[in-house]
């Protein structure tokens, strides 16, 4: 919890800052090294369901944050099926010398 917390707390800076997208990735991902992609949508949430944050403008591009890197999340996901299933067919074939 302390870990997206501090998450939370870079998301919420950088967007106040006037970071968005790209930017505001980058900032958090320096301000904390170990944030994965499912961590700062975890955050953006955790961000989006806070009741004292009501800027509109701060909410829609953490929610937009959110949205792209969810995405990529399942993009990542399939991809990685995707070369286990070829490195599972791969096992499978005889291999001729």
């Amino acid at each position: 919890m302390k870990e997206k917390k501090r998450v939370y707390e870079a998301l919420v800076d950088g967007a106040m800052e006037g970071l968005t997208d790209q930017a505001l990735y980058d900032f958090v991902k320096a301000r904390c090294p170990n944030a994965t992609s499912k961590k700062i949508v975890r955050a953006s949430l955790l961000a989006l369901t806070d009741p004292h944050l009501k800027d509109r403008n701060i909410l829609d591009v953490i929610y937009a944050l959110a949205i792209k890197h969810r995405l990529d999340e399942g993009e990542d996901d399939e991809a990685d099926e995707q070369l286990q299933s070829s490195q599972a067919a791969n096992q499978k074939t005889p291999q001729f010398s």
